[in-house]
């Protein structure tokens, strides 16, 4: 990889409008691949509300919820947040008659296994394996699940909505184009919404990142954060990384993460390992906040979550130390 130039010589405002010049390709590159992943998923997820799938496929998954001591109709909770988004989810648990404890079940389950389609692509974009990363996050919502039913105390939260279920009547399987053309004119406005908050957010981000590394300051932060990230098990140069993701969100982090793999700062293995920690913890602030207004308690709605993410990365960590001394050569 080349040397990067020496600019310290030059005023320091032209260093900054360099930053901001050397922003803008990576920026369209980065808004270009966020939505060649999320404008088709959306308009794929609105044909499945449209045909009526998503009832059956969570009337499918009802014996699963009631083995985590949920409700039946939770499943179209949970359901909702995987093949859409955490704001869908919430519209349907406001429907629900849920306890506390309940709620932090299902909140946990939603905050590990939601948006499925646009973030474990992403992922895949920096080097992970799609399936896999799908399989470990289905798996550790429902494990989670599991682990909270058993220690979760009752009467936890606040959480007093009740209303009738969304799901007493069930659609009849097929394109209902009533019901697409309903949701076609929210889905183009939400799509526009979609474009702007993603150029009014990565545009930003690039700009800092190239200001950072046009000072020095990404090997400061590093530095810096370098205990911290190595108790996650990862790479302090996926510090910046970390920050994007557990602030604004998985989906920008991984832009930002190809841009770093393209940039070569930083290797393929270290990214896949950063995914395995994003892909169960991240935007740890608005994510959490959404359960939380509903009454779900800040630490059972940050914790869980945050605590499966380092103890996946180190299993993760000795699973590829023991392949590797499996598969060791000695040479004599």
């Amino acid at each position: 990889m080349a040397e990067k130039p020496d600019n310290s010589g030059l005023p320091f405002t032209l260093r900054i409008i360099k930053c901001f010049r050397d922003s803008i390709n990576p920026a369209f590159s980065t808004i270009r691949f966020l939505l060649l992943i999320m404008l088709p998923v959306s308009f794929a997820i609105l044909i499945l509300k449209s045909t009526g799938l998503l009832y059956y496929i969570s009337r499918f998954m009802n014996p699963l919820m009631q083995f985590l001591d949920l409700p039946g109709e939770a499943a179209l909770a949970f359901v909702s947040s995987v093949f859409m988004n955490l704001y869908s989810a919430i519209a349907v648990i406001k429907t629900l008659v849920l306890s506390g404890k309940q709620l932090v079940i299902l909140a946990t389950m939603c905050l590990i296994a939601h948006s499925f389609f646009d973030e474990c692509l992403v992922m895949k974009k920096t080097g992970s394996h799609l399936r896999k990363i799908v399989m470990l996050r289905l798996f550790v919502s429902v494990l989670a699940g599991w682990i909270l039913s058993r220690i979760v105390p009752e009467g936890t939260g606040t959480f007093t909505i009740s209303a009738v279920s969304l799901i007493d009547t069930p659609p009849i399987i097929g394109l209902n184009i009533t019901r697409f053309l309903a949701g076609l004119g929210p889905w183009f406005i939400d799509s526009l919404f979609l474009v702007l908050r993603i150029f009014l957010i990565v545009f930003p981000i690039m700009f800092l990142q190239r200001i950072l590394a046009e000072f020095g300051l990404v090997k400061k932060l590093g530095k810096i954060a370098r205990p911290l990230i190595g108790f996650f098990g990862l790479s302090s140069n996926t510090a910046y990384v970390w920050i994007i993701a557990y602030t604004i969100g998985v989906a920008y982090g991984a832009g930002i993460l190809v841009e770093e793999v393209k940039n070569g700062n930083l290797s393929r293995t270290d990214a896949d390992l950063f995914n395995h920690h994003a892909a169960l913890s991240h935007s740890q602030i608005e994510d959490t906040v959404l359960f939380v207004s509903l009454g779900v308690p800040y630490l059972w709605a940050a914790l869980p979550r945050f605590v499966a993410a380092i103890i996946i990365v180190w299993l993760e960590r000795v699973r590829r130390a023991i392949f590797r001394s499996s598969f060791r050569v000695k040479v004599v």
